[in-house]
């Protein structure tokens, strides 16, 4: 038999989803949710009854669309969350803060005074910039994402990644972020189709006065933006006096522990200006193994760097 204990908690259980339907759905029937519950209709309308002695202002109404409804405009209590949704809410929130989406400012803050803990949810800071990013950087994030919403065209500079720069006049769709960077899926005029930019290489965004209104895309265009970027796979070799570093920036699952005392990393990146500049960021303490033309050019721009610097002398 159940003890008296358990049955107090499933039907504590069996309140608390009523009230969640209940949120969701502008009306339900009694018969609807004993079904669901495997119990009589004179259950639920008791059940109902104690939820309106609880505070919560659920009614009935009969006739044709009739059942079981709450006020318009109720919403949960804060205590009807644990500490850690609570948490997940606001760190959810706090990624949005980020992206300095509209009115977020005052969401955090109501649900913040909401949830009272404020210290709590003092752990995590967010930053989409890189370091050393210019000021700018912060309003040409905010500007393209304000055109989203606004359906508004945006024309700004394109260095692509031979260095080449050009003007675009775009339509923008989304953010999208992928692999550590963000990008803009949006309608190119000048292409003439959705493109994928990155948005470490727009430069000064101009937002115009004009509307536009989406194109559907095309399903040949959908598959390209949807697929993955290209990765290829790299075997790099490294000094142990960057092991802190490693440790900071792969998976411990990624380095293995070689006999001399190096560091072995596989990984697979895709191949643009980024990962050349990450791989030269250690200097003499890292070296690619594979694949031979990525050491390759490696060797090659080391040799025109220390060039630079004999022509110098």
């Amino acid at each position: 038999m159940l003890t008296a204990l358990v049955v107090i908690q499933m039907k504590l259980a069996r309140l608390m989803e009523i009230t969640i339907l209940l949120l969701n759905r502008r009306t339900v029937t009694a018969r609807e949710l004993a079904e669901r519950f495997g119990i009589s209709v004179r259950t639920i309308y008791r059940d109902v009854e104690e939820l309106a002695a609880a505070g919560i202002p659920v009614y009935m109404s009969k006739g044709n669309g009739g059942g079981i409804a709450l006020l318009e405009n109720y919403t949960l209590s804060k205590a009807l969350l644990s500490e850690q949704e609570s948490g997940n809410i606001l760190l959810a929130l706090k990624t949005l803060q980020a992206t300095q989406y509209p009115e977020i400012e005052k969401i955090f803050e109501k649900l913040t005074a909401v949830f009272k803990n404020t210290q709590a949810n003092d752990w995590v800071d967010i930053d989409l910039l890189h370091w050393g990013s210019s000021p700018n950087e912060k309003n040409k994030f905010s500007d393209i994402k304000q055109a989203i919403i606004n359906r508004q065209v945006i024309s700004f500079e394109y260095v692509n990644t031979n260095g080449e720069r050009s003007s675009r006049a775009v339509e923008p769709l989304k953010l999208f972020y992928k692999g550590s960077s963000w990008y803009l899926v949006g309608y190119c005029r000048k292409r003439g189709s959705y493109r994928l930019f990155r948005i470490s290489r727009i430069k000064n965004v101009q937002v115009a006065a004009e509307v536009f209104i989406a194109k559907a895309i095309p399903d040949w265009e959908q598959d390209v933006l949807e697929k993955p970027l290209s990765s290829i796979a790299l075997k790099l070799k490294f000094s142990d006096k960057v092991l802190n570093r490693l440790y900071d920036e792969f998976d411990e699952s990624q380095i293995t522990k070689k006999a001399d005392g190096s560091l072995e990393v596989v990984v697979k990146w895709p191949e643009d200006e980024w990962l050349y500049g990450y791989i030269l960021s250690y200097g003499s303490f890292v070296e690619v193994l594979e694949p031979s033309h990525i050491r390759n050019n490696i060797i090659k721009r080391t040799r025109e760097t220390l060039k630079i610097y004999e022509e110098s002398i």
